[in-house]
């Protein structure tokens, strides 16, 4: 599991599970400092590097996504595989209820 800044652009790789949830939490807090104190409003995760996704993962960007929302940003979720969108849906992640954008790119 790894976080990627390039610019605005937030790149999720790897495989996000629990061992990664640990390791990498706070990465993701200084990502949204970083894209919030460059004054952007819109937070672009393109998660087409995800490798695989356990429910720890897949809760953890849940509430990443929740924060980037408090800050005022808008996240959207770009370049996301069929099998995460399956596996949002089978867990009931259900983004576009939670105000999150999908976007094929």
């Amino acid at each position: 599991m790894a976080i990627r800044l390039e610019g605005s652009d937030v790149f999720l790789v790897g495989d996000w599970n629990m061992e990664g949830v640990v390791r990498h939490i706070d990465s993701l807090s200084d990502v949204l400092q970083q894209v919030d104190d460059q004054g952007q409003k819109t937070l672009k995760v393109d998660c087409g590097q995800i490798k695989s996704v356990d429910f720890s993962g897949l809760q953890l960007l849940k509430v990443w996504l929740q924060c980037a929302r408090f800050r005022g940003l808008e996240p959207k979720l770009v370049n996301l595989s069929e099998g995460l969108k399956r596996v949002m849906l089978v867990t009931g992640f259900a983004p576009a209820e939670a105000g999150l954008c999908l976007e094929d790119r």
